[in-house]
């Protein structure tokens, strides 16, 4: 099997074949029809048959959506989502990515916003979401396993869409992120943006060419998930495994029972609760070569442990919905202790001053991290002033506190936000959680500032 072409003429250049996901998608159903895609339950599917699945669903959608549309996807994790994401690109429309735990107050706003032309749920949100539909006027519900079924989808046969292809600049996702305000905003990335991005994660991660196996724990309506669960899985032509739940148990017997190499385990949380897990003393883990991590930072205290229990280090990344990956640990950086790796090719790290926002700070600085780079979103959808906010000169900056040391290495230390004023100082909640977790009675710490008129704290 031969791997896609993640090189920069193959995936940088507007007119390159392989660089929309459809094209990827493609080139993965044809280089690998036979070869399992996804894995749920007791349920598999080759890249043949979510190739079927794919075009009998974008046949579907492209009678309810015109090229340009948001389609809201209000799903869980599972081969639906697969399919639902990837016939709506090949509809040419927008997917619109929900959280579908998200309760009725949360996405009502969400979905006013970006005004969907349809949406996507499951049996478990239907009721909920066909009301809101009705009282949006949103016309269009397809609720996946009662109205269409992945059985259905698979027995049709394969024949094309009836649109154009899919181009760079085409809409491919639309994540929703609270930003630097905390107001959840519509992110737009591009076919070519999340291209990118791929090659981005193939560079941290370097998939073998012959297929890993991949078990994400985040929602794919999340850009970890997504990436880590349905996007690099195409480069290599891997398999995805989808828990049913988040239970530590079970995600230990899914590594063992599948073999999986790749596995996302994302923030601190999911690394300590299957540390935790009752069957991890007597599992069979030898199948594991990468275990990424992000979201938050990673007690030292926690990296060792999970290295005694597995061999392997926890591989800390950099990201953020505006724009992933931004750096990594790779096998030719080497682990570091601590940070978040060095930046990925054509990303654009900067430390500025907290203050101005604008002078560069030199290595070893602490300030606020800016970055740049093909990926970086397009903006916030509709929201001309937000995204003004957040893009300056060229650079999102991250209200992510950290410096950059000698050698290349990015390390987080804090948000702008979380920083605490002690007596002129700034004190870095970070530093002081580090320290607490030193006690062996410690499991979690969390340090915050209070108001004190003698000391001068404010948060």
């Amino acid at each position: 099997m031969m791997p896609v072409d993640l090189s920069p003429r193959g995936i940088d250049d507007g007119q390159a074949p392989l660089s929309t996901l459809c094209a990827l998608f493609d080139h993965a159903v044809a280089t690998g029809p036979e070869t399992v895609a996804l894995r749920h339950f007791d349920t598999a599917l080759t890249w043949r048959e979510m190739g079927r699945a794919v075009w009998a669903m974008a046949r579907r959608l492209a009678e309810l959506v015109a090229p340009g549309d948001v389609v809201a996807l209000v799903l869980p994790n599972s081969i639906e989502f697969h399919i639902a994401y990837f016939a709506t690109l090949k509809a040419l429309a927008a997917p619109g990515l929900l959280n579908p735990l998200y309760p009725a107050v949360q996405l009502a706003p969400l979905l006013r916003d970006t005004a969907p032309r349809a949406i996507l749920c499951v049996p478990a949100n239907r009721d909920m979401i066909a009301e809101l539909a009705r009282e949006l006027g949103i016309p269009g519900v397809i609720c996946m396993g009662q109205d269409v079924t992945m059985r259905d989808l698979v027995a049709q046969p394969e024949r094309p869409v009836g649109l154009r292809d899919a181009r760079p600049d085409d809409p491919a996702a639309l994540l929703f992120s609270g930003g630097t305000t905390g107001i959840p905003k519509a992110v737009e990335h591009t076919h070519r943006g999340l291209a990118f991005s791929v090659r981005s994660m193939a560079h941290i991660f370097a998939p073998r060419t012959e297929g890993d196996t991949f078990l994400a724990i985040a929602p794919y309506s999340h850009v970890y998930g997504l990436l880590a669960g349905v996007l690099l899985p195409l480069y290599g032509l891997g398999e995805t495994v989808i828990p049913g739940r988040f239970q530590p148990e079970h995600i230990v017997e899914l590594i063992m029972r599948h073999r999986v190499t790749f596995f996302g385990g994302g923030p601190p949380a999911i690394y300590a609760a299957v540390l935790a897990a009752g069957n991890l003393h007597a599992a069979d883990l030898s199948s594991l070569r990468i275990c990424p991590a992000g979201g938050a930072p990673f007690p030292v205290e926690l990296l060792d442990r999970w290295r005694r229990a597995t061999g392997l280090e926890i591989r800390e990344g950099y990201g953020m919905s505006e724009i992933a990956p931004i750096s990594g640990l790779t096998e030719e950086s080497g682990i570091k202790r601590g940070s978040v790796g060095k930046p990925v090719p054509g990303c654009e790290v900067q430390v500025v001053d907290l203050d101005d926002g604008v002078r560069v700070l030199p290595q070893g600085e602490r300030g606020e991290l800016r970055v740049c780079g093909p990926h970086m979103m397009v903006g916030y959808r509709n929201l001309p002033e937000e995204t003004a906010q957040t893009i300056l000169d060229g650079f999102i900056y991250t209200g992510d506190i950290g410096y950059i040391d000698g050698n290349g290495f990015v390390f987080i230390t804090d948000r702008k936000k979380d920083v605490v004023f002690v007596k002129g100082f700034n004190v870095f909640p970070r530093e002081v959680e580090e320290v607490i977790y030193t006690h062996p009675k410690v499991g979690m710490a969390g340090v915050v500032g209070a108001p004190d008129v003698r000391s001068g704290v404010s948060p």
